[in-house]
């Protein structure tokens, strides 16, 4: 944790861990120290089996607001920003490769990178006020990371509008692009998030952790390996003892007694 405390880490006893983007008085853009601490905690999180599920949020009145325009313009060296959107990439990847769901909890606004981020969580829950954009191109600068998890998550022609205009989209739009899972009133938004971390708290850990990983394997495959891979992923799910039991349970008519 930096002196500033860039970044909020808590943790419940269910196994619920919180990450808090705290650069308010910035909307929370993603700085160098921001970006270190966020992949300071991946890293942490990657092989902490005791860690559930993993919520996303920010503190202040906006999600994020991206880049940290006024850090890159200060050093605008060719070196210096791949280095930075190689770091932004890694941490991207990261929340990719954790074995637990991501939730991003979204309020205020969401742009360029803050929006590559909510497109990179593996789940999204908007206040119904929030709004996203990809605004790079408004400065000259076409957002060509956040296109990567963005394309990944919204029609093609609908990611395109949003990269060529950098227009905002307002929360019930990107809940019909698919963008987020979920939208709610801004006091209810938190109770929402929870709604989605109890259903998964609800399921048997490394079933989750399993079927994540073969989501985003089998994704960027044609379908002849990506069913191969599935089935491989699912054999091996099967002989876990917690579908074993879940079976078991079915069969009984009863509830599981998952080992979590």
């Amino acid at each position: 944790m930096t002196q500033e405390q860039v970044l909020l880490v808590e943790r419940d006893a269910r196994g619920v861990v919180t990450l808090t983007l705290n650069r308010p008085q910035a909307f929370n853009a993603l700085s160098d120290a921001l970006l270190a601490e966020l992949q300071r905690a991946i890293d942490a999180l990657r092989d902490d089996a005791s860690a559930r599920v993993v919520v996303l949020r920010a503190a202040g009145r906006a999600f994020c607001a991206g880049h940290d325009l006024k850090e890159m313009r200060a050093e605008p060296s060719l070196e210096r920003c791949s280095d930075l959107f190689a770091r932004c990439g890694k941490v991207m990847l990261g929340l990719l490769a954790l074995p637990q769901p991501v939730i991003a909890r979204v309020h205020g606004i969401a742009t360029a990178a803050g929006c590559q981020l909510v497109a990179q969580c593996d789940l999204a829950v908007a206040a119904s006020d929030a709004r996203f954009a990809v605004s790079g191109i408004n400065v000259g600068l076409f957002c060509s990371t956040p296109s990567v998890p963005l394309a990944r998550n919204v029609p093609r022609k609908k990611a395109m509008e949003m990269l060529l205009t950098g227009e905002f989209i307002d929360a019930a739009q990107a809940l019909d692009w698919g963008l987020v899972n979920r939208v709610a009133a801004p006091d209810a938004l938190d109770a929402e998030v929870e709604r989605l971390v109890a259903a998964i708290l609800a399921k048997p850990a490394a079933a989750v952790a399993m079927g994540k990983e073969l989501f985003y394997r089998q994704i960027e495959m044609g379908q002849g390996a990506a069913y191969q891979l599935a089935s491989q992923t699912m054999a091996c799910n099967f002989m876990h003892d917690d579908a074993l039991e879940g079976v078991q349970a079915f069969i009984d008519k009863r509830e599981p007694a998952w080992r979590r």
